[in-house]
């Protein structure tokens, strides 16, 4: 049986967790490898919606185990009140594994990240100020705290004392701001140690001891591939590695052991944060696209800005990825356009350029080259199959489909969990 990786392909806010929800009762392990609160997914259940914030969708199916893994950064408050908001609902959230190897994100993270971002005025990158990036700053500068940390607290003191040393000094000499106390973040992390500790365990051996009997695991990935720390459109980026590579490093598990890895397309673009965006779109059509698809963002809160579909970054996604199918959500929303622009190439310089380029300069220049395909009006979110689709929505999947260089496996037609059409099982 497969290990599958799940990802958005495109800046995030595909609709993941509808996705991963999917396939959710179809898995035995669904697993989070990177990012951390900063991500957001909607799952619709019934008349139900969910909105998980750290937690792996997964965490919604009976007999799945939802799983986050070491490439994680937590934020053990946030953690816990996601837990108890979910049983208040009924939901079972016993099952949930948290890989001691995880980094906690602490109260100096969050501050320095919202000092920093108001530092920086003018080239703010627009992250959520959640203490995400500072927390994956210490852990590679090997000074930060990990979950298995608040289980010992003599180790606790003498990490959470040596990271503060600099940090203070950075907070009152630049920022102008108090100084944080080692007691009082050191009492507050062992505060979390009782409630955490039945959850904790050693993620990647279960991982890989699942998948070797045969069980299915799906790794979900948290923002989209143009928001990767390497492949994505720094600076305006995120802390961590969305894309499939990441599920190795984020899970602990080999890439021999991924037999598929799925992109998930929204029918046009969106973005939340900073940054080049070549289909954005300031007019009547944005506006649009954000009212009927509710384009504002379940962690940020914020509007997402709106564009039409970019045929280029889909080609991109395909190749740092390694997609083997596509899951195209959100086709719905596109019902009551006359023509449907698709941005096929940019334009840099006055020359046509298919691929995405390497260099920041020529990204933020790039101009988009659109093709128009026909609209149509008919009410799709019935429908059960392709064959259901309005002609000319078949023939827009399957230009995408062309364009995009992956087959598209399923279409979302609405925001429900049985509002699907799946063409090709991806199990």
């Amino acid at each position: 049986m497969p290990a599958l990786v799940l990802l958005g392909a495109q800046w995030g806010d595909e609709g993941k967790g509808k996705a991963t929800d999917l396939l959710g009762g179809s898995v035995d392990y669904v697993v989070r490898y990177q990012g951390g609160n900063n991500a957001g997914h909607t799952v619709v259940v019934g008349d139900q919606k969910y909105a998980l914030h750290l937690l792996p969708s997964g965490i919604l199916s009976p007999g799945c185990t939802p799983v986050i893994g070491n490439g994680v950064v937590v934020d053990p408050a946030v953690l816990l009140s996601e837990l108890s908001g979910l049983n208040e609902r009924g939901v079972d959230t016993s099952k949930l594994l948290l890989s001691g190897n995880a980094h906690l994100i602490t109260p100096y993270h969050t501050t320095l990240d919202k000092v920093t971002e108001r530092f920086l005025g003018k080239r703010k990158i627009g992250t959520t100020g959640r203490g995400i990036g500072p927390t994956y700053a210490d852990k590679i500068n090997r000074v930060g705290i990990r979950v298995q940390d608040i289980f010992d607290e003599s180790i606790l003191q003498q990490k959470v004392e040596a990271a503060l040393d600099f940090k203070n000094q950075i907070l009152a000499k630049l920022y102008n701001r108090r100084a944080i106390a080692a007691d009082q973040v050191v009492e507050e992390l062992l505060g979390y140690a009782d409630k955490l500790r039945p959850f904790v365990c050693d993620t990647t051996l279960v991982l890989n001891n699942a998948i070797d009997e045969g069980k299915v695991v799906l790794f979900e990935g948290g923002q989209g591939t143009l928001l990767d720390v390497d492949h994505g459109t720094y600076p305006f980026v995120t802390s961590s590695n969305p894309t499939a590579g990441g599920a190795c490093t984020g899970a602990g598990v080999g890439p021999t052991k991924i037999s598929r890895v799925i992109g998930i397309l929204k029918a046009y673009t969106t973005r939340v944060g900073a940054g080049p965006f070549p289909t954005e779109l300031f007019d009547e059509d944005g506006e649009k696209l954000r009212t009927i698809g509710h384009e504002r963002g379940v962690t940020t809160g914020r509007d997402r800005r709106c564009g039409w579909f970019d045929a280029v970054i889909a080609r991109y996604a395909t190749r740092v990825n390694g997609l083997t199918d596509f899951f195209l959500t959100k086709l719905d929303v596109l019902t009551g356009w006359e023509q449907i622009p698709v941005c096929v190439a940019y334009e840099i310089d006055g020359k046509r350029v298919e691929e995405l380029p390497y260099s920041q300069t020529d990204f933020h220049h790039a101009k988009p080259v659109y093709e128009m395909l026909p609209g149509w009006s008919e009410d799709i979110s019935k429908a059960k199959t392709f064959a259901d689709l309005p002609k000319n929505a078949q023939a827009y999947v399957k230009a995408l489909e062309e364009m995009s260089g992956a087959p598209i496996s399923a279409i979302g037609v609405g925001p429900g969990r049985d509002e699907t059409i799946e063409i090709n099982s991806f199990l």
